[in-house]
């Protein structure tokens, strides 16, 4: 019997009930669909992960396919083989135009825009998408129109106007909107304006070399964000980031609105129904007096090793293409709330009835550029979420001046100049790091605090629910 060819695979095990599960099953159904290859998957600790697809290239023993977090997206661009190479090749380039692979149609060309365009620096798709998420508000519907709200706010002004007329509620929520300490929020507060992090196109059109957390659209976005903290209105539990706390208050009516992730859908949904409230979801608000910019993107992509045989790397890129699939795309929406990455996934969940059943989780793909009845994507804007090195250091940096300015009356622009100097002392250590050792440091390849399964228990949901009863 011919030897089958490996392909090694190694994952962010993102600890979701049964997310590795269903992974291993795609996995096994590839195995069915091409018996000559055997699909090892190795779900491993999402936040040392990269760390570990270094040191395994350095012993030369790299997998085949590696998946690294967004943040986490310039190092491993940057990262290199003991010889100095690229570990990783484009997989534009590794597709070299091909439709077909093994067979599996090539499902690159059909990405949601937004999402291609977060991989695809300088116009060349480098890795695979896998999970991807957007940023939502989320509304307790019976609480806002009770306080004469009747659709959810979508500029920041709005957003104000909706807290104080909750505010004058008899009974209402204690506090008017929340969410978490967290560089995605800043993000997409920057998105919204059609503004940079970083410079060079946000690291799009060269290398990033400086970073900007003092510029006018952030220091915009922060000084809002006071605002509504010292009249009130926002609900800071006092912890970074404090995903759990910011969802136990939604579900406890604590507050009337909630921006978080698209991947919270189901939590949430759970929550407002526990509860005994409809929820009502809308996009990210834009800022007063600007033209929508777009929306960043979160989550993880795959990339392929540079240097495989042929076999190995025709199997590889024929995985991929499967684990994208619109059943298999479609199927982790459905598992995990992840934006469905194609217009053909999207399209089967609506000819499946699922929107129709489920209609709060269209937004998350539309506005990132999917096919809608009577709609195409075009006029999306590209998704130009910033590029740079130590990406999630930038992050801890922000949220610590925030906190700062929240709860210890910091002066905002003096604060945050003082972060832009840290962050940028970060970016020319990681920059130094790359140059004389190729990406090896730990604090170089570090992911930002991504949540746990533990915070997201039904238990945590009901006890939240209780308290408020």
């Amino acid at each position: 019997m011919t030897a089958r060819t490996v392909i090694d695979v190694w994952v962010a095990d993102l600890t979701f009930p049964g997310y590795m599960d269903r992974l291993h099953q795609i996995g096994a159904a590839f195995e069915r669909a091409h018996p000559e290859y055997r699909i090892s998957i190795e779900g491993r600790d999402f936040r040392t992960l990269s760390q570990q697809i270094a040191q395994a290239a350095d012993e030369g023993r790299p997998p085949a396919v590696a998946e690294y977090y967004f943040a986490v997206t310039q190092a491993a661009r940057d990262t290199r083989t003991p010889d100095g190479r690229p570990l990783f090749t484009s997989l534009e380039r590794a597709i070299d135009g091909r439709t077909h692979i093994l067979g599996e149609p090539v499902i690159t060309g059909d990405l949601l825009p937004a999402v291609r365009a977060y991989y695809s620096p300088r116009g060349e798709l480098t890795s695979m998408p896998a999970v991807v998420t957007a940023m939502l508000l989320y509304g307790n519907k019976p609480v806002l129109e009770r306080a004469g709200i009747e659709d959810l706010p979508t500029t920041w002004a709005e957003v104000e106007a909706a807290c104080e007329a909750v505010a004058a509620l008899a009974d209402g929520p204690s506090h008017g909107i929340t969410w978490t300490n967290h560089g995605l929020f800043f993000q997409q507060a920057l998105a919204v304006q059609g503004a940079d992090l970083a410079d060079h196109g946000n690291g799009r059109t060269g290398r990033a070399r400086r970073l900007a957390l003092d510029s006018p659209a952030l220091l915009s976005f922060a000084r809002w964000w006071q605002d509504l903290h010292r009249k009130g209105h926002y609900l800071y539990t006092g912890k970074i980031p404090d995903w759990e706390g910011n969802l136990t208050a939604f579900a406890a009516q604590d507050v009337a609105l909630r921006i978080t992730s698209s991947n919270d859908l189901t939590y949430m949904a759970m929550a407002a129904g526990n509860a005994g409230f409809e929820m009502s979801v809308g996009r990210f608000p834009a800022r007063d007096g600007h033209p929508y910019g777009g929306n960043i993107i979160a989550g993880t992509s795959l990339w392929l090793t540079d240097g495989l045989d042929t076999p190995t790397q025709d199997g590889a890129l024929a995985f991929l293409q499967f684990l994208n699939n619109p059943r298999n795309a479609a199927d982790r929406h459905i598992h995990n709330s992840f934006v469905p990455l194609t217009h053909a996934s999207h399209r089967l969940l609506e000819d499946e009835g699922w929107f129709d059943t489920h209609p709060h989780h269209r937004l998350a793909s539309q506005q990132l550029g999917s096919y809608a009845p009577g709609q195409d994507g075009d006029g999306v804007p590209p998704c130009r979420g910033a590029l740079f090195g130590d990406f999630a250091g930038a992050q801890d940096v922000m949220t610590r001046a925030m906190d700062d300015v929240l709860l210890r009356q910091a002066p905002l622009e003096e604060r945050f100049a003082k972060a832009t100097a840290e962050a940028q002392g970060l970016l020319d250590a990681y920059e130094n790091d790359r140059v004389t050792h190729g990406v090896r440091a730990a604090q170089s390849l570090r992911v930002e605090y991504f949540r746990d399964a533990e915070e997201y228990t039904g238990a945590a949901l009901a006890d939240a629910v209780k308290a408020r009863r």
